[in-house]
């Protein structure tokens, strides 16, 4: 029956971004045969990164950058950042991993560097590639030592291209094959219900203009499309058109085991308005592919989710670094949390408890140093934000003025002041526990008040992505079903599965986690024994998934 199958491999790969090129690559070195299917040419959401890898516990650019951490530290930090997002055992393996998975990026070709980067920051200019990228220096991680764990791929910009190029080419030399405009829209099952295969829509036979114009168009729906969403719906309408008129079906066996692959739902605002209302107001942080899809093809094999309500939205304070000592306060005058956090942290903070109203409260001297580290320390697109910001910043001689300006409690506002120069001129803790190496008192005026609020923004957006997913085997990727087997031959990682930062993110524990649960599951997947032998055997029916309407 090998006619019924259009293409053949040992393991089958659906998306290709970081987590599937982890996959492809680990299981092509476990032996075997791997085929990887992506709507568009690849890289996803990891292309439009920073590139930044969450590692820590002495990797080889730590080291390099003479910094000091061991995988104990790390553990007690992310054990207390990311709760019960995965077992004590599975967190234990990933930060034991750690230093391995940075050698074997290296040894993929990915390029790192150990410039230390000399203040707080988001994320580093092009000057500095090792940096402290989540909350270690902040006042609820202060009885644990900090390390610089933020491994910035090498790269001008933002780097996430700089991740997925050197994967893709490392897995093209090691036999990895690639089918690039290829939608898969169905599981295929045998009788006994294991995945067998995966049903396609694929423009690999369409005309070659026809091939060039989708690329070319879903490479702008992508970026800046990202950042306009007309723009990217209207090329995704098009995008739609070519592919009813072109696309062709095809079927896919995998002998060993399928896994999934595609990203996240962000791009799919029906799910996220039904799992997460309240992250409406958001930047949809991937591609076009991140819809959701990846998570209904699970779904229609009988997957279990987890956590589906969890997105993680930043809100950025930083750069300037001197805003470490602004106040984040909310409509209410009150503050809203320590500023030295992870953008993560103050985002979830804004939208949960403060109904995404911020503004950043500094005085006129805070001000002008702020104004004068802008430039030194920014990349180009922070430096907008900031410029874009005070520009649109109120000012007021006293704080009831500034208050009546920005439309907030002064009242409130004097409180928090009064509370925030007490504590400091008593020596006493800072209100929100901020470290006490970054709190100053708040001055005289004129003041400012920046509006960090969580709403649409062409020129400030809150860029977020969703992080629950499929609820995945945690020793070996396998994806479980409702009443809590494993499904026959399907697997999940990165973001299309609930993973370490299904909880709590801080830059680069997703890229890593997508390293991290890609391997584990290409590794599963290589050493399953194989379903079929070059298409002797027949699939059932397919699985009823949702087709994509798109």
């Amino acid at each position: 029956m090998t006619q019924e199958w259009d293409l053949t491999a040992d393991v089958v790969v659906v998306g290709y971004g970081a987590a599937g090129a982890a996959t492809a690559l680990q299981a092509t070195e476990d032996g075997a045969q791997v085929l990887v299917l992506d709507r568009f040419t690849g890289g996803g959401a990891t292309a439009l990164s920073g590139g930044i890898i969450y590692a820590g516990g002495g990797t080889w650019v730590q080291r390099a950058g003479k910094v000091e951490d061991t995988p104990e530290a790390m553990l007690a930090y992310l054990e207390r950042e990311v709760g019960d997002a995965v077992s004590p055992a599975t967190l234990r393996r990933f930060v034991d991993g750690s230093p391995a998975m940075i050698d074997w990026l290296t040894g993929h070709g990915v390029p790192f560097e150990a410039s230390l980067c000399p203040y707080k920051t988001s994320y580093p200019n092009n000057d500095y590639y090792l940096y402290y990228s989540g909350s270690e220096i902040s006042g609820a991680f202060n009885d644990i030592t900090p390390a610089q764990r933020g491994h910035r791929v090498k790269g001008w910009g933002t780097s996430g291209k700089k991740l997925f190029a050197p994967l893709a080419r490392s897995a093209e030399r090691k036999g990895v094959r690639v089918e690039a405009l290829t939608t898969a829209t169905d599981l295929l099952t045998d009788d006994t219900g294991a995945v067998v295969g995966v049903q396609c829509r694929t423009l690999r036979d369409a005309p070659a203009g026809v091939r060039t114009r989708y690329i070319r168009m879903a490479a702008i729906a992508a970026k800046p499309g990202i950042y306009y969403p007309p723009l990217r719906r209207a090329l995704e309408k098009q995008l739609a058109r070519l592919d009813r008129r072109y696309g062709t079906t095809i079927r896919v066996l995998a002998r060993r085991g399928v896994v999934l692959t595609a990203g996240g739902f962000i791009a799919n605002r029906e799910m996220l308005h039904a799992y997460a209302p309240a992250y409406k107001n958001g930047l949809a942080l991937g591609s076009s592919g991140d819809d959701g899809s990846g998570i209904e093809l699970g779904r229609s094999a009988g997957a279990a989710t987890d956590r589906m309500s969890n997105v993680s939205a930043w809100r950025f304070l930083l750069p300037p670094s001197s805003f470490t000592g602004a106040l984040l306060v909310d409509g209410k005058g009150q503050r809203v949390i320590d500023e030295t956090r992870y953008g993560a942290a103050v985002g979830d903070a804004l939208i949960t408890r403060h109904d995404g109203i911020g503004f950043l409260l500094a005085d006129e001297e805070l001000m002008r140093k702020a104004i004068s580290q802008i430039g030194p320390q920014a990349a180009w697109f922070q430096r907008m934000q900031f410029e874009v910001m005070r520009r649109k910043a109120k000012r007021g001689k006293t704080l009831d003025a500034v208050a009546a300006a920005a439309g907030i409690d002064a009242a409130g506002l004097r409180e928090t002041v009064a509370a925030h120069n007490t504590a400091y001129a008593t020596g006493a803790p800072d209100p929100v526990g901020k470290p006490a190496d970054y709190v100053r008192p708040v001055g005289a005026g004129p003041y400012w008040l920046l509006d960090v609020s969580i709403k649409p923004s062409l020129t400030n957006p809150c860029p977020m992505f969703t992080v629950g997913g499929l609820l995945v085997d945690e020793e070996t990727g396998a994806v479980k079903s409702a009443d809590g087997g494993d499904i026959p031959g399907l697997y999940a990682a990165g973001r299309t599965a609930a993973g370490i930062c299904v909880n709590s993110y801080v830059s680069g524990l997703s890229l890593s986690d997508c390293i991290f649960s890609g391997r584990r599951a290409g590794r599963s997947a290589a050493g399953e024994q194989s379903v079929a032998m070059d298409g002797a055997a027949s699939p059932g029916s397919p699985a009823t998934a949702r087709p994509r309407t798109d």
